[in-house]
């Protein structure tokens, strides 16, 4: 068990009582983070695998000079085809402090990145949000970007309201069936669609400056899976019906099998030019003309 010195001294009496009895994430373990993990497999220390400039996320989030990424460890989720497990499942990362991330925030933003791109951090909201109140304190002033699985709690979101400006969401399941099945998570479906009306309703569609990168809003991300798992069809229906055809979206064709996925039929091939097309047209026929899609 923890003692008390042990704990961070960035922490506030109210963090702490988030921490002890965590209802964070839609998991709601209810476990004192100070003395074991969670389903997530996060204790209250902040665990980072890496932290750097980034190249690779759509055109609006790595703009000229990248986007100031940091991958936290651990997940909420349990994807059999996972391409970054070993970060997520496996704990791959070193602890920081909340001092630790404040100073790394700070230090991307002076190496010019365009924003704060923070990579899978649900269970992390407490301590995250602590990071950033500091980080505004000493002078950050590029746009939060909340990259996310979608997997995220109303309260979640409430907490960080006013402090994330992007909000960079998945819808990776229309139905319970496969993320039962391929994320350990039934529940999916309707925490994500929930999740991702309140980053709208607290940001709005993507607004981007002058130069074509990102200062608020939401962009959606779409990977489609095999054989159409996901139902990204229904999805960008459901998108359509919900938060309009002005949404922006990125439509992915780069799965690939990893992780567990290898052994997994339909899971264990790419998709096929046949399956995104389908996709793509239905994004076409729905009116979206906001976003990006990949080659295949």
């Amino acid at each position: 068990m923890w003692k008390i010195d042990a704990i961070d001294r960035s922490f506030e009496q109210e963090d702490i009582t988030l921490l002890e009895n965590c209802n964070i994430c839609p998991r709601r373990c209810g476990i004192n983070r100070f003395e074991q993990v969670g389903v997530c497999g996060a204790d209250a220390d902040i665990q980072i695998a890496s932290a750097n400039l980034h190249f690779g996320e759509e055109p609006p989030i790595s703009g000229f000079n990248g986007s100031g990424t940091i991958f936290f460890t651990h997940c909420n989720l349990k994807c059999v085809y996972c391409q970054n497990y070993p970060i997520s499942q496996m704990g791959v990362g070193n602890k920081i402090s909340i001092e630790q991330l404040t100073d790394i925030m700070l230090d991307l933003q002076h190496k010019g990145a365009h924003n704060i791109n923070l990579v899978t951090p649900s269970h992390y909201v407490v301590q995250i949000r602590r990071a950033i109140i500091e980080a505004r304190k000493l002078g950050l002033n590029i746009p939060i970007v909340y990259n996310t699985s979608g997997y995220d709690s109303i309260e979640a979101l409430t907490l960080l309201n006013g402090l994330v400006d992007i909000y960079l969401p998945d819808l990776r399941y229309f139905d319970s069936e496969p993320a039962k099945k391929y994320s350990g998570a039934k529940d999916y479906p309707e925490i994500s669609r929930s999740a991702v009306k309140k980053m709208h309703e607290i940001a709005g569609d993507l607004e981007l400056d002058e130069n074509g990168i990102a200062r608020s809003g939401v962009l959606i991300r779409l990977l489609v899976l095999p054989e159409n798992i996901s139902g990204t069809d229904k999805t960008l229906r459901w998108i359509a019906q919900n938060l309009g055809t002005n949404t922006y979206i990125s439509l992915m064709s780069q799965y690939f099998p990893a992780n567990k996925a290898t052994g997994i039929p339909p899971l264990n091939r790419k998709i096929s030019k046949d399956e995104y097309t389908k996709i793509l047209d239905e994004l076409e026929k729905l009116g979206f003309e906001r976003g990006y899609i990949q080659p295949i």
